[in-house]
């Protein structure tokens, strides 16, 4: 016989080498460097750009990005619009230009265009970091522009807030008392 004593069943290669085995795996995962994890900014707009890519799958017939154009991105908008959670009074409801309404109407609730433009901007983003050229972007078109101008101006009206352009204040120089130039008198 090859041995006077027992093998107790803990001892033996399996064992030994498992732990071996899992050391191996924790110094390759610790040396492997992780990606830092994406800021808000880069998550909501890769959870946008998958979004948007769902869309067009699932239109009759399925449209590929190289086919894409402003039109489906508009489309895209309108469709969002379901979702949405701002009230937008429509013209003939009784609250329709009051800031706060102080009942509830039966208005349908849509995107905000602060929601669609900072959407907008991010998709764009996606649009060019995908391979997408910038004078193809049809993110960017002015289609899409005149789209959420328009959004912006019927919610203002609509909720009774005013949304006037901030106008550039033109800046005066005023000469100052001590860059004047002395007049020293001759002595």
């Amino acid at each position: 016989m090859s041995g006077d004593r027992p093998r107790d069943s803990a001892e033996g290669s399996s064992r030994s080498g498992g732990d071996h085995h899992h050391q191996q795996q924790q110094q390759q995962q610790q040396q492997i460097p992780q990606p830092a994890p994406l800021s808000r900014y880069e998550s909501q707009k890769r959870r946008d750009w998958n979004t948007f890519g769902q869309y067009l799958k699932n239109q009759r017939p399925p449209v590929s990005l190289s086919q894409c154009n402003c039109n489906h991105v508009l489309e895209f908008l309108r469709y969002l619009d379901q979702f949405g959670k701002t009230k937008v009074h429509l013209h003939g409801c009784v609250f329709f230009g009051q800031p706060d309404p102080p009942a509830p109407c039966t208005c349908p609730l849509r995107q905000a265009w602060g929601s669609l433009d900072a959407l907008i901007g991010r998709l764009r983003a996606a649009y060019e970091e995908h391979g997408g050229s910038q004078e193809t972007n049809p993110f960017g078109n002015g289609a899409i522009r005149v789209y959420l101008r328009e959004v912006r101006e019927c919610q203002a009206k609509a909720r009774g807030i005013p949304y006037k352009k901030k106008k550039k204040k033109k800046i005066q120089i005023k000469p100052r008392e001590d860059a004047k130039p002395s007049m020293q008198q001759p002595a």
